[in-house]
């Protein structure tokens, strides 16, 4: 078995420039990237988002759709010498959470169902984060910072938020190398 690959967490803001920060790292790697989308198609502005990361992309990347399951992903397109850009592990936790608790959280009735559907998330969320610390290929993870913002006023953003931030903390400790984007410039944390 080859060694595992290293892995690069980046988070901040909306529009803080992770992303483009992503993809300049991932093409000065010299690697085939395989660019993991996990945004699903929802509406135009969606669509207009998704349209403009495709530009910004070389053709010759890989691009995989896969808004769930980040696991297969990884042991399908694993291999050395690859390069891996999720974008974005945000995303990702909000399509499991949406899948778990519904569209508007109408299975977070209570406190006690909330607790149980981010227990079980973030167990799978810890054994992907221990995924990505083992494969083979260099892994770049994209990620927004959501817990810097006011109390959400309900209980499904509540939830996603803590998720979210703690999937982050998952991540980012699996990583090798850490970043955040404030106002487009890189502060490496790790």
């Amino acid at each position: 078995m080859a060694p595992a690959g290293r892995s690069v967490f980046i988070t901040g803001g909306a529009r803080s420039g992770k992303s483009r920060f992503a993809e300049q790292h991932a093409k000065g790697s010299g690697k085939p990237v395989v660019y993991v989308a996990t945004s699903p198609l929802v509406d135009e502005e969606t669509r207009e988002r998704i349209r403009v990361h495709r530009l910004r992309r070389p053709k010759e990347w890989v691009t995989v759709e896969e808004p769930l399951r980040l696991e297969k992903v990884l042991h399908e397109y694993g291999s050395p010498g690859r390069l891996l850009l999720v974008d974005c592990l945000s995303l990702w936790v909000t399509n499991h959470l949406l899948n778990r608790a519904g569209i508007d959280g109408e299975r977070l009735c209570s406190a006690h169902d909330a607790l149980k559907i981010s227990e079980q998330l973030l167990g799978y969320f810890e054994s992907v984060s221990a995924l990505v610390r083992n494969t083979e290929a260099d892994v770049i993870l994209v990620s927004n910072e959501v817990g810097m913002g006011l109390v959400p006023d309900n209980r499904l953003s509540r939830v996603y938020r803590d998720l979210a931030g703690k999937a982050n903390q998952m991540f980012a400790r699996a990583a090798d190398e850490v970043y955040i984007l404030v106002a487009g410039v890189p502060l490496r944390l790790k």
